[in-house]
């Protein structure tokens, strides 16, 4: 069997693809009009976004029966697609019902991700600039269950966030992720399980997959949103909740020698929303009072 023959053989139900979509959980994505079932192709070799990230999305999640800040979310996707030169056409009220809609193909209490999203198809005769015009979109709601808050571990990212000129670090954009991703496998790479990533001028700025909290002396700081990271949904909903509820939460400019002396440390997110850490470097750590604090607020108010 030569080269050509092997790769055609893959090509198979029985072959890379097909344990590929065994991978898959249950998915319904909506897209040119209609509802597919599984990982629908939406994307080909000549789409400008599969292969110069022109590409903007958002997650927002169901759990319990559940869907806190979906709004907020759905219309963020929107805010992010301008921000990149896309056509954001979907209203959030459309959004909205096309969540719901979707919702009905899954068990009432099923734990989802919501992910919209806008891309551009076509770009310029040169390539790198993307045609506005030609932005399509898709919605995809599929099962993804809530990790359980067992804590983890973190360290120091040698791998630092972009700045505002350097990146759209104003949009929930696909292009930065692999600047995360990468610094999630260098810190893995050392038997971590997260890292927290610095702003270009060394201070933290979040962790490789959320925003980070800590606490010292009976006060809760976070990292001031500088635009060089994502100011999560999540996290300014927890910031309001403790507030709310007296506790003191100073945004500021952190050290990462300020996490390493924290009192505790957790992190807030959307895929997973509060959860503790608890180890920093070599320093064990345990799930705080603010921790757990913040984490009933957040169920309160979802289920609110």
């Amino acid at each position: 069997m030569n080269v050509l023959q092997r790769f055609r053989s893959n090509d198979s139900p029985q072959g890379i693809r097909g344990e590929n979509r065994a991978a898959i959980t249950k998915t319904w994505t909506f897209f040119d009009g209609a509802w597919h079932a599984g990982n629908v192709p939406i994307m080909g070799p000549r789409t400008h976004a599969a292969w110069l990230g022109s590409m903007v999305f958002d997650g927002a999640r169901v759990f319990e029966g559940v869907a806190p800040d979906l709004d907020l979310h759905l219309a963020r996707v929107n805010e992010s697609a301008a921000r990149l030169h896309l056509k954001p056409m979907v209203k959030r009220e459309t959004w909205m019902a096309l969540t719901a809609d979707g919702r009905e193909r899954f068990d009432d209490r099923a734990e989802l991700y919501i992910r919209p999203m806008y891309w551009a198809d076509s770009g310029s005769a040169g390539g790198i600039r993307h045609d506005p015009e030609s932005t399509r979109w898709c919605l995809c709601i599929y099962e993804a269950a809530m990790p359980k808050p067992a804590g983890g571990s973190i360290t120091l990212s040698p791998y630092r966030r972009p700045t505002p000129d350097s990146a759209p670090t104003n949009a929930k954009a696909g292009c930065l992720y692999p600047n995360n991703a990468r610094a999630i496998f260098e810190a893995q790479s050392r038997g971590f399980d997260n890292c927290l990533m610095c702003d270009a001028l060394g201070n933290v700025a979040e962790l490789g997959t959320a925003n980070a909290f800590m606490a010292k002396d009976g006060v809760v700081y976070t990292p001031a949103a500088n635009g060089t990271f994502l100011n999560g949904i999540t996290r300014q909903r927890v910031i309001k909740l403790l507030r709310h509820a007296g506790v003191t939460v100073v945004e500021k400019s952190l050290a990462y020698a300020e996490f390493k002396a924290a009192d505790e440390i957790f992190s807030s997110g959307n895929f997973s929303k509060l959860s503790p850490i608890t180890r920093i470097d070599e320093r064990q750590l345990a799930p705080g009072p603010f921790y757990a604090k913040a984490r009933a607020l957040y169920w309160e108010f979802a289920h609110s």
